[in-house]
């Protein structure tokens, strides 16, 4: 076998350098971007115009004495600021754990020996060893290697390992990507072989600090939604002063009873002001954010959520987002007879391709860790199985690493009868061929074979054998007499689940583009196995780098493919993209992809594969590194959106009475209805409905199957606000007239009464609004455990205080008789019978304003 680097003379350094250098430079980390405190939690919570209302009202309560009110109020502020640290505190321990894939540990000489430490841990100068399987602890130059092949996609975007050498005394780091060269980086993976290698740069000066560097030159915006909340927030309170100062002075002038007249306009307050909004909001967004997570999708920033509805464009890396991350064999040739591996029957294999097998598995590494090699190894142990092609009993004596000169290696293994040594090669199959010493027509006619592999997106080895006897071995592969075995093709396996999904993004109206760093042949052959439109159109890197923005600007419109991408290209895709008004969804795993994950409206980046820097300017994190999750993701931001506006319709709806029945009494010099304890009580309804009741809802049919919601439609649109006025205003008339009738009946049976019908009517709004195209038998169908426990728990606390006389006198209420309670039931569900008739009208399914 190849000889270990000399590590004799290699001292490294010593433990009091290292603790100077960690005092200079620091530790070799990325530092968590935005990484909020506790404190800053609380404070984003509680700076909302809403909050701080409910704090100023609760506030003045407290200050008037009514203890009770201002604890109900003060109350909801307290839970909401307690699910909303709960979940941002979870999304942040989630991504801590994730942080250990970018801080991976190092195995380093110091003091003349070798240890194991953190990564965060290593220092310039330190002398570390690479071996396969290891990830690169930071940025440095080979002193030695053998053999050594290391996976720089996360920086490069291209999934096939580069080939290193030592640097020959010249300790320049090279850019990444390039075969033949002696610089590795941090974060980058060795796949095979071995080296030593001193480390010239750690933490924000290696090549992933720099492009993190460069992510803050990129800010995040708030979203429409965010913007769109305060405005409506901040409008309601302004009219919420003006009409609760107009109540205060018309009372106190009418009535010469200024001090009920301040509680009139403060109960007038509590009906206007929306704290339902921020409320509903922030509880939809933190539940998605757990529903999102049930899908394996991490939420790091939850307002994106109600942005995953408006997507038009899925930017999608291929390397294991598309396909398994997984080489494995899918065409050999050998004798210009060609064979598909099906992977449910590998134990098919035909006779005469055995001995092509047999030597790719000798020119393999026993114990594997490069995928092709595995890839190998499993197809042998299956297909060869009993047979006399496996040699666990053969010795390996020597073997040939790949060279700058040769890009081929071979494997010498000891011969069953100790006369000669048996020698398998593999590699680039014109490296193979010219150990084989094949002439022009040999090399034409084997030049056509490998085109014929190469349309199908394979990456292709050749594979050759030779005989030795046993005297001393040359010290060069060309001194051997190889024979040429055939050509061995690999591929990235698609996902299963992969066409289907990107089907349903296809019926939801969103584009899916796939960009990677990979050849074009093996992308058109991807696309075409995925399902992706046009398939055989294609840009890749260095035409894009020629064009100018208008001409790419032009193109990204009808190009679905991107290949040989690199970071600042990506970048200026995502940026071409958006400026044609496109809603750019972008997945990428490596650093390379982390400007445009940043730039992108929603960055999706990798869990499982994926480095610090590219979770840390993404929107969401796969956990699984599954395509069909993000379209699981888009499902449930659209749902959650459609629900965010059936709560946001109800708000106004269920207001509207409550804003009529406070401020009306006053107007006329009526008794009033609402005081602020019956206005707690209807908060008591409408917080739990139009937050648990309706998130749980189940996503519409159609939902996706219908395109992607345009991003400048408004929540709160008029026709959404229009029809919602509309419920409401028929609801107040409604639970007006039944005041109005039994007024003469006494103050307060006509404040029991009337009431009754405005909570009656609150829940048949509830129900209505469930769906705006369904009917509420239909709907009544659909589970929803929070809805029935919301109209239980309203009735329940209804029957007490109606007939339980504490409560009677704290609400200023008298028992109901029969007849009045079936008043109340018909009076209110009469209320918005209107709209369930206008819904059978238009055929359940033309009211299209939540679609």
């Amino acid at each position: 076998m190849a000889d270990e680097p000399d590590l004799d003379n290699i001292q490294g350094l010593s433990q009091e350098e290292v603790s100077n250098k960690i005092k200079k430079e620091g530790y070799n980390e990325l530092p968590s971007a935005d990484k909020r405190s506790v404190f800053n939690i609380v404070l984003e919570v509680i700076r909302e115009p809403m909050f701080l209302l409910l704090i100023a009202c609760g506030t003045i309560y407290m200050i008037l004495g009514d203890l009770q009110e201002a604890f109900m109020l003060l109350g909801f502020v307290f839970v909401i600021m307690g699910i909303t640290f709960y979940q941002e505190r979870k999304t942040e321990r989630t991504l801590e754990a994730l942080q250990d894939l970018s801080s991976p540990r190092a195995l380093v000489i110091r003091d003349g020996k070798q240890m194991r430490i953190a990564g965060r841990d290593v220092v310039t100068d330190d002398i570390i060893m690479l071996k396969e399987g290891d990830r690169v602890p930071a940025d440095g130059v080979l002193l030695s290697c053998s053999n050594l092949l290391i996976n720089e996609s996360l920086l490069t975007g291209e999934s096939v390992p580069v080939r290193k050498v030592q640097c020959g005394g010249v300790m320049d780091m090279y850019p990444p990507g390039g075969d033949g060269l002696p610089s590795v980086y941090s974060g980058t993976l060795v796949v095979q072989g071995q080296g030593v290698a001193q480390i010239m740069s750690t933490g924000l000066d290696t090549e992933m600090g720099r492009i993190g560097k460069r992510l803050q030159t990129l800010e995040t915006e708030d979203t429409s939604l965010q913007n769109e909340t305060r405005t409506l927030v901040r409008n309601f309170a302004l009219v919420g002063v003006a009409l609760c100062a107009a109540v205060v002075v018309i009372y106190g002038l009418t009535r010469l009873d200024w001090l009920n007249g301040f509680l009139a306009g403060i109960t007038l307050a509590m009906a206007i002001i929306p704290e339902e909004f921020p409320v509903v909001l922030t509880i939809f967004l933190a539940l998605g954010a757990w529903r999102i997570s049930r899908k394996n999708v991490l939420t790091r920033r939850s307002h994106a959520i109600q942005a995953l509805g408006s997507t038009t464009v899925l930017c999608v890396d291929k390397t294991g987002t598309l396909t398994l991350n997984r080489m494995s064999v899918a065409r050999i040739m050998s004798e210009d007879n060609y064979y598909d591996i099906d992977p449910e029957k590998t134990d098919h294999l035909p006779e005469n391709f055995h001995e092509l097998i047999e030597f790719s598995i000798l020119a393999s590494q026993r114990d594997p860790f490069d995928p092709m090699e595995k890839s190998l190894k499993e197809l042998g142990d299956i297909a060869l199985t009993d047979t006399e092609h496996l040699h666990e009993d053969w010795q390996l004596v020597h073997e040939y690493p790949l060279s700058q000169e040769l890009l081929a290696m071979s494997h010498v293994w000891q011969s069953p009868d100790g006369e000669y040594y048996v020698i398998a090669a593999k590699g680039a199959p014109e490296a193979v061929a010219d150990l084989c010493h094949m002439n022009d027509d040999e090399l034409d006619h084997l030049s056509h074979n490998i085109s014929l592999m190469a349309r199908e997106g394979l990456r292709i080895i050749g594979v050759a054998r030779a005989h030795f006897k046993k005297t001393e071995l040359p010290g060069e592969q060309h001194d051997f007499n190889f024979q040429f075995l055939g050509l061995v093709g690999f591929i990235d396996p698609v996902r299963e689940e992969v066409p289907k999904a990107v089907k349903e993004c296809y019926q939801a109206g969103i584009r899916v583009v796939m960009i990677t760093g990979d050849y074009p042949g093996t992308a058109i052959n991807i696309a075409h196995k995925i399902g992706l439109e046009d398939p055989e159109k294609v840009i890749t890197g260095p035409e894009l780098e020629e064009m100018d923005d208008l001409t790419l600007k032009d193109r990204v419109k009808v190009v679905n493919i991107f290949a040989r991408m690199v970071p600042e290209m990506k970048l200026r895709l995502v940026e071409a993209l958006k400026s044609n008004g496109e809603i750019v969804s972008m997945t990428g795993d490596g650093v390379n992809d982390a400007p445009a994950l940043k730039s992108a409206q929603i960055g999706i980046s990798m869990g499982g594969r994926g480095t610090d820097v590219a979770r840390e300017s993404s929107s969401l994190v796969l956990l699984e590194d599954d395509f069909s999750s993000i379209v699981s993701a888009v499902k449930m931001g659209r749902r959650i959106y459609d629900n965010l506006k059936k709560a946001s319709a109800y708000i106004f709806a269920v207001h509207v009475p409550i804003i009529g029945m406070s401020f009306f009494p006053v107007l006329f010099q009526w008794p009033l209805v609402l005081f602020p304890v019956q206005i707690v009580f209807m908060e008591l309804i409408i917080d739990p409905s139009c937050t648990v009741v309706f998130e749980a809802e189940a996503a519409e049919k159609n939902v996706m199957m219908r395109p992607p919601r345009n991003p400048d439609e408004a929540l709160f649109n008029r026709g959404t606000i229009g029809m919602s006025i509309l419920q409401g205003i028929i609801v107040f008339f409604i639970v007006l007239a039944v005041y109005i009738l039994t007024l003469d009946r006494g103050e307060d049976l006509a404040r029991t009464i009337s009431f009754t019908t405005l909570i009656i009517a609150n829940l048949s709004l509830i129900l209505t609004n469930r769906s705006w195209s369904n009917t509420i038998l239909q709907t009544i169908r659909s589970p929803n455990k929070a809805l029935w426990w919301v109209l239980s728990g309203a009735l329940i606390f209804l029957g007490l205080v109606i007939y339980f006389p504490p409560l009677q006198q704290l609400f200023r209420f008298c028992p109901l008789n029969p007849g009045d309670i079936l008043l109340c039931i018909v009076a209110g569900t009469l209320s918005v019978l209107w709209f369930e008739v206008l819904k059978w009208l238009k055929g359940y399914t033309e009211i299209r304003i939540l679609s």
